[in-house]
Parts: C-alpha cells; sequence; structure tokens
C-alpha cells in the first residue's frame, strides 16, 4: 500500500460521504458534497501524479483508479439526476455513464487481444473528464445559484458532446478488431 494508492481508496470513501452531505446537511450540504467532489477530482490527478513522479505504479492502483472515478461521477449523476428530475439533466448522465460501460468494456476486450494500447487514455479522454468534473462541482454546489447552475449545465454538455466524441475515437481505434 503507498500513498496513491491510499488517495484513491480515500476518493472512494468520498462518496458515501458525498451523497450524505448532499441530502442530509440541509443547506450547506450540497456545498459540501460539491466540496468533497472537488477534492476527489484534484486526488485523481494528484494520485496519478505522485504514482508516476516516485515510481509507485501498481496492478492495485491502475484496478482501482479509473474504478474510483467512475464511481465517483456515476454517484453524483446520479444524485444530481434524482435532484434536478428533469430530461435535460437525465440525457447527458445517461450519455457519460453509458459511455464509461461501453469504453471499460472494450478496454478490457481489447486487452484480452493484446491490443490495450490501441485505447489507451488520450489527451481528448482527459479534457472529457476534467470537463465532467467541473460541470458536477458547479451542479453540486448551484442550490440557488442561477449562474452557477446554468454554466453547471453548459459544462455538463460540453463533457456529454466530448464525451460522445472520445467514444467514437476509441471505437474508430479498436474498429478492426472489432470487425474480425
Amino acid at each position: 500500500m503507498n500513498i496513491p494508492n491510499l488517495l484513491t481508496l480515500g476518493r472512494i470513501v468520498m462518496i458515501p460521504l458525498m451523497v450524505i452531505s448532499y441530502y442530509w446537511l440541509g443547506w450547506g450540504g450540497k456545498t459540501w458534497a460539491a466540496g468533497l467532489f472537488a477534492l476527489a477530482a484534484v486526488t485523481d490527478w494528484f494520485d496519478g501524479y505522485l504514482a508516476r513522479k516516485w515510481n509507485q505504479t501498481t496492478p492495485m492502483g491502475a484496478f482501482l483508479d479509473p474504478v474510483a472515478d467512475k464511481l465517483i461521477v456515476a454517484a453524483a449523476l446520479m444524485v444530481l439526476v434524482e435532484d434536478y428530475a428533469t430530461t435535460w439533466m437525465t440525457i447527458p448522465a445517461m450519455v457519460i455513464v453509458g459511455r464509461e460501460i461501453v469504453i471499460s468494456a472494450l478496454r478490457e476486450w481489447m486487452a484480452e487481444l493484446g491490443k490495450r494500447a490501441n485505447v489507451a487514455v488520450s489527451y481528448l479522454g482527459k479534457i472529457k473528464t476534467a470537463a465532467q468534473m467541473v460541470s458536477i462541482i458547479l451542479l453540486l454546489a448551484a442550490q440557488e445559484h442561477p449562474i452557477l447552475n446554468w454554466a453547471g449545465v453548459i459544462t455538463l454538455y460540453v463533457a456529454a458532446v466530448l464525451t460522445l466524441w472520445s467514444m467514437i475515437v476509441y471505437l474508430r481505434a479498436a474498429w478492426p478488431a472489432l470487425r474480425s
């Protein structure tokens, strides 16, 4: 167990804390939830940075890091979809979660073929993740702030478009293996 892996596990622990904060801490709970999500977003970057800098990459970290990312994003999107209860929030959330499932399965399958490098994380995927994180932080914190709310919704749609785009890029890279 090393510090990068502990940071990743910390992100997983933050998930129930974020949900509890959002629902049960009153008016300020949404702000706490946004803060916890923001902290998780920072640790997502930081654990990878430390693992590479200190040469502490591990199989456990390689497995847990994407799982932690997907779990906290999915949990936050579920909370937001339930709270906002609109089609306009549900559609991009479905796109984002659906893409994560498709690409996770694609990466696993490509790894079995020995071609995981064909669908390795790209720069576009990193931009997509940043847009998701910013949009979710804004939407969790929005409460009665219409400017934050609109900025969050717009950024969520940007994230959804980047999500579809990156999925197409990954599927195109894997297409020769999918066709055979």
